[in-house]
C-alpha cells in the first residue's frame, strides 16, 4: 500500500483507542452505527484510522460508550483534532518507515532491542550515512540524503526538554563489534553512544555473546508507549514493509521478551565499561573489531 494511502499515525492510535472503548462497552460496530444513525462502514473506518474522526465524533462515541472521565474524553478529542495534520516528515517526500517515524515522534517511552546496528536515535551523522549507503541496494544520492536528514531530524526527539523521550535500548554485542563505514567512524560512534548512555533519560545495555541463546534471536523490535493511550505498540522493522502489533496479548508477549533481555544484559555501568574497551581496541588493533 502506498504511503499516502496509509492511515495517519494519530488516526491509527485514536481508532485503536475507540475500538477498545467500544469493546469494553459491549457494543458491536453494527449497534454503534444504528444508535448514531451512520453506516457500519463509517464506524469500522474510524476504528482503523481510514476515516477522519472529528472531535464531535469522539464526544458522541464517548457518551455512547459511557466514558465519563473528562481527562480521557479531552485527550481523545485533542488527538482527533491533531489526526488530520501532517507530520514534519512529510516534507521529505515518500520516505520508508514513515508510520514508525510518526509513532516515534509521539511516543513518551521506547524500549528497543537491536541485534545488528546502533539504533537510529543514537547514531552519529557519519555512522548513519554509512548505514544508509551500505545497506540499501541501488539507493540514489538524493534518496540517501533525504533519509539521512530524516534520521538526524528524528534525533531531536531525545533532546527536547519540553517532552523528553525515555529511551531504553538493549544492544547485542555485535552492534559494537561490527565496523560500519570505517574504524574512525566506528570509534566516533562508540564514543557518542557512551556519552548518550550517561544521560538520565537514556539507558543502554549490551547483551554479550556469552549470554548464549536469548529471546532476541528472532530479530529487532521496539515497544512504544504514549501519553494519551493505554495501549503500547510493538514495531517490527522489515526491509520492504513493517509490522505493527497492538493486540494486548502480543504486546504482553514482547514485554516479557524485553524483560528477559534486560535481565540477561550487562547493567548500564558495566555496559559503559564494555563500550570503552571496545572503542579502545579500535585504536590499538590493526584488524577490524
Amino acid at each position: 500500500m502506498a504511503a499516502n494511502n496509509n492511515p495517519t499515525v494519530r488516526g491509527r492510535r485514536l481508532g485503536a483507542e475507540l475500538r477498545r472503548l467500544r469493546l469494553a462497552s459491549g457494543l458491536t460496530g453494527t449497534q454503534v452505527a444504528a444508535r448514531l444513525l451512520v453506516s457500519q462502514a463509517k464506524v469500522s473506518h474510524m476504528e482503523t484510522g481510514r476515516r477522519a474522526v472529528s472531535p464531535r465524533d469522539v464526544r458522541d462515541l464517548c457518551e455512547l460508550y459511557g466514558v465519563t472521565d473528562p481527562y480521557v474524553v479531552d485527550s481523545l478529542m485533542e488527538l482527533a483534532g491533531k489526526s488530520s495534520r501532517q507530520g514534519w516528515w512529510h516534507a521529505y517526500g515518500d520516505i520508508p518507515h514513515s508510520v514508525y517515524v510518526g509513532l516515534e515522534t509521539d511516543a513518551t517511552i521506547i524500549h528497543a532491542y537491536e541485534p545488528m546496528v546502533i539504533p537510529g536515535l543514537l547514531q552519529t551523522p557519519a555512522y548513519a550515512a554509512a548505514v544508509i549507503e551500505e545497506t540499501i541496494p541501488l539507493v540514489t544520492v538524493e534518496q540517501a540524503a533525504a533519509r539521512l536528514k530524516v534520521r538526524l531530524r528524528r534525533q531531536h526527539r531525545i533532546y527536547d526538554p519540553a517532552r523528553r523521550l525515555r529511551l531504553w535500548v538493549v544492544l547485542d554485542e555485535s552492534t559494537l563489534r561490527r565496523v560500519v563505514g570505517s574504524r574512525e567512524i566506528m570509534r566516533e560512534q562508540l564514543d557518542h553512544l557512551h556519552a548518550l548512555s550517561t544521560e538520565p533519560h537514556i539507558t543502554v545495555q549490551v547483551l554479550p555473546h556469552t549470554a548464549g541463546a536469548h529471546p532476541g534471536l528472532s530479530g529487532a523490535f521496539s515497544l512504544l508507549q504514549f501519553r494519551d493511550s493505554r495501549q503500547a505498540v510493538v514495531y517490527l522493522e522489515r526491509f520492504t514493509s513493517d509490522l505493527y502489533l497492538e493486540k494486548a496479548s502480543d504486546v504482553q508477549h514482547y514485554n516479557v521478551m524485553y524483560a528477559h533481555l534486560q535481565a540477561q544484559a550487562l547493567g548500564p555501568e558495566l555496559t559503559r565499561h564494555f563500550i570503552t574497551r571496545t572503542s579502545s581496541r579500535l585504536y590499538t588493533s590493526s584488524a577490524p573489531g
